[in-house]
């Protein structure tokens, strides 16, 4: 099981603006600190914690960060139109398209999905695969 995904990232307050645009509307919760944002789906109390959380930190190194090629992080919408209201709202926080919302052929029929870059340039996706919408054939 991934426990967390950690993105690096050199302007914080920039991150925050993108991520803050759908996350919380995915449930989860922002902590932020000196060593950055901690996003995290809250735990019921005597429950297990849902995982992952998702980090966005300064590198640890002190280097500029940058986006890993290949690498991207997706993040399951409810519906169809959540996946396109958050890429709307992410793109008008700073973030940058990589692909609008919609059925890939490639993928499968029920696969929606939308793909972004963050304002460090680390590649998202939002997708939903609600079984109770209308399939790339219907």
């Amino acid at each position: 099981m991934i426990a967390y995904v950690t993105v690096g990232a050199d302007d914080i307050a920039a991150a925050k603006r993108f991520y803050v645009t759908f996350l919380p509307a995915l449930g989860y919760v922002l902590k932020e600190g000196p060593e950055g944002l901690s996003f995290a789906l809250p735990v019921a109390v005597g429950q297990s914690p849902v995982l992952p959380d998702f980090y966005v930190k300064p590198t640890f190194d002190g280097r500029p960060a940058s986006a890993g090629n290949g690498a991207m992080v997706a993040f399951e919408a409810r519906s169809q139109s959540q996946v396109r209201d958050l890429h709307a709202a992410a793109i008008a926080a700073g973030g940058f398209d990589e692909g609008q919302p919609g059925f890939r052929d490639a993928y499968g029929p029920r696969f929606y999905v939308g793909y972004l870059r963050d304002p460090q340039g680390n590649k998202i996706a939002l997708f939903s695969s609600n079984p109770n919408e209308p399939g790339r054939d219907g």
